[in-house]
């Protein structure tokens, strides 16, 4: 018999399994950071800076105050403990991950990536490998320093041919992130750039590192449904749905059913299951426990949509709108915008959730001064759009 879970209870397994309802460290540090992210998994990279980029804000929502620079150490730094590539979309992910995606690396040098790096794949390997031996040569490079583009290019998407070398050897895992200057990718050969201990780590089969990074995102869900395990790494439908059999097989995972949700769900081995969850926390629109929309749905009962690519006159909520998770229910979404020139944490619009409660304007408001002083900020002004603007900015100033 398969056991049945309350929607409830889902959502505290995948709450937990996310690392909510914790007490937030009283000093959050480079460790804090770094076991957060094992645990993810999988941190979103986005370049969007309208408040903060994103991949500084699941540590905040969970950890608190910590200092960035503790994130861009782990990431960046000489004695990093993350890397970059393809995880979830661009990503931060842990180093000893690194091993378990170069199936994917490998895939992608024969051929299969964006549609348009691998044509330029076939048409210009000689271009890329040319590219490549000049890196083996130089050092370090940035994108700048292959910079053909022709003078007066319209927009980002006409890259360069360097441009295009450059990520279809990152794709392939030839070449990586050394670190960043700015936000801009400083690339090296993968075998100087990472650890060496990773570099001599053996690759595992195939079939073997896609398990492990089901497990992993299995851990990262608590409960899930084959598309969420799948969607978690991106992994191929086929492969993802031959890894989640062999670990129901294996007692990993345990089918169960979670009252409304159509599709069949799988309970991680050792999920946790609090009798409840507590905490305050505004989540980035690329964070880990709502990227995946219809999941979002699922276990919160809330239409998330993000609005940046959508035409101003078409938005709903706004350009860079992020939810409000208060205790086990998202009850509130707000636009936001750092001001640095001002020093202000502007509130374009706040909206309010069919889950908001008499307390949700100050709680929300306490979050909003944590993350402004967070950001370095002085103060929050909330503008008069949203049904929740007039109790939030009353809330703000009291």
């Amino acid at each position: 018999m398969t056991d049945t879970l309350s929607p409830k209870t889902a959502r505290r397994i995948a709450l937990s399994a996310q690392g909510f309802g914790r007490t937030s460290p009283a000093a959050p540090g480079r460790k804090h950071v770094r076991d957060l992210v094992r645990r993810l998994g999988v941190v979103q990279i986005d370049s969007v800076n309208v408040v903060t980029r994103t991949h500084y804000l699941p540590a905040f929502s969970r950890l608190g105050d910590y200092p960035r620079e503790a994130l861009e150490v782990e990431a960046w730094g000489s004695r990093r403990g993350l890397f970059e590539y393809w995880g979830h979309e661009a990503s931060l992910l842990p180093m000893e991950l690194q091993p378990l995606l170069r199936w994917r690396m490998a895939r992608a040098e024969a051929g299969e990536m964006w549609t348009g790096l691998s044509r330029f794949g076939r048409e210009r390997r000689d271009y890329i490998d040319g590219v490549l031996k000049e890196i083996e040569r130089r050092g370090p490079v940035t994108g700048a320093d292959f910079n053909d583009a022709p003078r007066g290019a319209p927009g980002w998407w006409e890259w360069s041919d360097g441009k295009r070398a450059l990520e279809w050897l990152f794709w392939a895992g030839l070449i990586t992130t050394k670190t960043r200057r700015g936000f801009e990718r400083v690339y090296d050969l993968t075998e100087r750039a990472l650890p060496r201990r990773i570099v001599d780590t053996p690759t595992p089969d195939e079939a073997d590192a896609q398990r492990e990074l089901v497990r992993i995102a299995a851990r990262a869900l608590g409960v899930a449904t084959a598309a969420d395990l799948r969607d978690y790494f991106r992994l191929p439908l086929a492969d993802a749905k031959a890894r989640v059999a062999e670990l129901v097989e294996a007692g990993e995972l345990t089918p169960v059913a979670v009252k409304g949700w159509r599709q069949a769900a799988y309970l991680a081995a050792g999920a946790r299951t609090p009798r409840k969850v507590t905490g305050a926390a505004l989540l980035s629109p690329f964070d880990n426990l709502i990227w995946t929309r219809d999941r979002t749905e699922r276990l919160f009962g809330t239409r998330v949509r993000l609005e940046i690519y959508t035409p101003a006159h078409k938005r709903t909520h706004g350009y860079y709108v992020l939810p409000f998770l208060e205790d086990e229910a998202i009850t509130a979404r707000v636009d936001l915008k750092s001001d640095r020139q001002a020093g202000v944490l502007r509130v374009q619009a706040a909206w309010r959730e069919p889950d908001a409660t008499t307390e949700t304007p100050a709680r929300l408001a306490a979050e909003l001064r944590r993350m402004a002083g967070w950001l370095g900020l002085e103060s929050v002004e909330v503008a008069g759009k949203g049904d929740l603007a007039d109790a939030l900015e009353s809330a703000t100033s009291s």
